[in-house]
C-alpha cells in the first residue's frame, strides 16, 4: 500500500486530523511500503475491529487516495539537500519551485535565484500569519478549507502559488511559479521523504474528528 498523489496531498494539506488522514499519514511514515494484511491494516488505521479497518481502506480506495504496488518500495533515501531539488523540479511546469519552513527559510530550491528564493520564503511565512488571522472568515463564514494562496493573472491562473504541507509538528511550504503538478509520483516521494523524517511528532493543536 502507498498513498496516491491525491492521497499524499490529502494527508498533508490540512491540520484537521480525521481518521482517513491519520491512516494516510501513518502510511507515509513507513520506510517501506507495508504489505496489505488484516493485522497491518488494523495497526495503520488505529482501529481495533477488522470490519472498521476494511471500511476505512475501501473509503480511501473509492476516493483514489491509496494505491497498490506490486513489490515493496523504499522511502527516498539520502540527504534531503540531495534528493529534494529533483523531486521539487518534477512537480512544476517551468521548474521554478522551492520548499520553505515555517520560519521563512528555504530548505531546497530549483530554478529560482538565491535572493528570490529567500524573499519568497519570507513571503510564505507572512502569508501563513495572514491566513491564521483570517481563518475564521475563510473557513467558518465562507467554507474555504484550503490553506493555499496564489497570485493569479486576469484569467485566474496562478503566477506564483504557496501550498503548505503540514507534516508532524512542522509546516512546510511549496512555492511554485506557474501551474503545479501534484498529480505526479514525485509529489508522493516528496511528501514521503519529509514524512519519514519529520512526521513522528504530531501538531499539538490539530483537531481530531471521527
Amino acid at each position: 500500500m502507498l498513498p496516491s498523489p491525491a492521497g499524499a496531498f490529502q494527508a498533508v494539506s490540512s491540520t484537521v486530523n480525521d481518521r482517513p488522514r491519520q491512516f494516510l499519514q501513518r502510511l507515509l511514515r513507513q520506510i517501506k511500503t507495508p504489505e496489505l494484511s488484516v493485522e497491518q491494516l488494523i495497526q495503520l488505521t488505529g482501529l481495533d475491529e477488522e470490519s472498521k479497518a476494511l471500511e476505512l481502506l475501501h473509503h480511501c480506495q473509492r476516493l483514489g487516495w491509496v494505491q497498490g504496488v506490486d513489490s515493496p518500495r523504499d522511502a527516498p533515501q539520502g540527504a534531503l539537500e540531495d534528493i529534494l531539488p529533483g523531486l521539487l523540479a518534477d512537480i512544476t511546469e517551468h521548474g521554478k519551485v522551492l520548499l520553505a519552513d515555517e520560519q521563512g527559510f528555504y530548505l531546497a530550491c530549483s530554478g529560482f535565484a538565491h535572493e528570490t528564493a529567500e524573499e519568497l520564503s519570507a513571503l510564505s511565512a507572512d502569508l501563513a500569519l495572514l491566513h491564521q488571522r483570517h481563518a475564521g472568515l475563510l473557513l467558518n463564514n465562507m467554507g474555504i478549507s484550503s490553506h493555499a494562496w496564489a497570485l493569479v493573472d486576469v484569467f485566474g491562473n496562478s503566477q506564483i502559488g504557496f501550498w503548505p504541507l503540514f507534516i508532524g509538528a512542522n509546516r512546510f511550504v511549496v512555492a511554485i511559479a506557474g501551474i503545479p503538478h501534484f498529480n505526479r509520483e514525485a509529489f508522493v516521494l516528496l511528501v514521503w521523504a519529509l514524512s519519514t523524517r519529520y512526521g513522528q511528532k504530531p501538531r499539538t493543536h490539530s483537531k481530531t474528528t471521527t
